[in-house]
C-alpha cells in the first residue's frame, strides 16, 4: 500500500501543492487580519492545510484518471503511472474518494460558509479535467480552480467573502492561467493533431506566449489593486514589485525561438513567486 501511495503522489506531483498552498495561507492571513484583527488560530491553520491537500490531491488524481487515454497516446506523458500500468484506475479512484473526504471533513471543521461553498469548489475541481475537450479557455478554468485556494483560506479563517478576497482570487487565477499556457506549449503539435483544445493549439506558439504575458499583466494589476483596497502597506507593495519582476524574468527566458528553459520558467519561478508573495504579505500583516 505504501508503494502504491508513493506512486500516486509522484503521479500527481504532490510537491507542486507548493504553488497554491502559500496563496491559501495568504488568504487566511489577510482575511484574519482584516476581518478578525488577528492571525488564524492553530486549528484553522491545520484544517485549511488539510483542505488544500485534499482538494489538490483529488483534482490531480481525477485528472490523471480522466486523461489516461490522452496521456497514453502522448509521447510526453505515456510513462505516467496509469498508462504505464504502474497503478490501476480503481486504486486511484479509491485515493480520490479519500481525498474528497479529507476536503469535506476539513470544511466542516472550519465554518458553515466553507461547507456551503463546497459544491462550487468540487464542480471546478472536477470540470477542469474535461474542459480541454471542448474549449481553449481550459487554462482560465484551471486558473479559477487554483484561485479557489486563497478564497478557501479566506473563508476558512473568517467565514466571509469581501472585495479583497475577490481581488486575490483574480490575481491568482490570471497568474495560474498564464503559466499554464506556457506549460501547454509543450503539447502544441500533439494537441493540434488530436484536436485537444488549448490556447497553443488554437493560436500557435508566438501568440500564445503573448496571451500568457497578458494574463500575467492582469495578475500583476490585481495584486497591485489589493494594495489600494486593503490595509496592506509598503512591505506588501515590495512583494508585488518583486512578483512583477519574476513574471518579467519568466517571460524573458523563453521565446517562440527558444523554449529550452521552460521548466525553469514554469516550476522554479512560479514556486518562488508564490512563496515570496506569502512571506511579504504575512510580514506586512505583522506590521499592521
Amino acid at each position: 500500500m505504501i508503494r502504491k501511495i508513493k506512486i500516486i503522489l509522484e503521479m500527481i506531483k504532490f510537491e507542486h501543492t507548493l504553488f497554491a498552498l502559500p496563496f491559501a495561507y495568504f488568504g487566511a492571513v489577510l482575511g484574519g487580519a482584516i476581518i478578525n484583527g488577528s492571525l488564524p488560530t492553530l486549528s484553522q491553520w491545520v484544517w485549511i492545510t488539510l483542505a488544500m491537500v485534499g482538494a489538490r490531491s483529488a483534482a490531480m488524481s481525477l485528472n490523471r484518471v480522466i486523461d489516461a487515454q490522452i496521456d497514453k497516446m502522448n509521447p510526453r506523458t505515456e510513462e505516467r503511472a496509469i498508462p504505464a500500468g504502474l497503478i490501476s484506475k480503481l486504486e486511484v479512484i479509491v485515493f480520490i474518494i479519500a481525498s474528497f473526504a479529507l476536503l469535506f471533513v476539513s470544511a466542516f471543521q472550519l465554518n458553515m460558509l466553507a461547507v456551503y461553498l463546497l459544491p462550487v469548489a468540487v464542480f471546478f475541481l472536477v470540470i477542469y479535467s474535461y474542459t480541454k475537450r471542448f474549449t481553449w479557455l481550459c487554462h482560465v478554468i484551471l486558473g479559477v480552480t487554483i484561485a479557489i485556494a486563497p478564497l478557501g483560506g479566506w473563508v476558512g479563517a473568517t467565514g466571509t467573502l469581501t472585495v479583497e478576497a475577490l481581488l486575490l482570487f483574480v490575481a491568482v487565477a490570471m497568474w495560474t492561467a498564464g503559466f499554464d499556457v506556457i506549460y501547454a506549449t509543450q503539447d502544441l503539435d500533439y494537441d493540434k493533431e488530436h484536436k485537444v483544445f488549448s490556447i497553443p493549439s488554437r493560436f500557435g506558439l508566438a501568440r500564445s506566449l503573448k496571451i500568457a504575458k497578458a494574463f500575467h499583466v492582469l495578475s500583476f494589476l490585481a495584486f497591485l489593486s489589493l494594495y489600494f483596497f486593503s490595509p496592506l502597506g509598503w512591505l506588501y507593495l515590495v512583494g508585488v514589485i518583486i512578483a512583477g519582476l519574476i513574471m518579467i524574468y519568466e517571460h524573458s527566458i523563453i521565446s517562440a525561438n527558444d523554449m529550452s528553459r521552460l521548466n525553469v520558467a514554469f516550476f522554479t519561478m512560479n514556486g518562488v513567486l508564490s512563496i515570496q508573495m506569502f512571506v511579504f504579505a504575512i510580514g506586512d500583516v505583522l506590521l499592521l
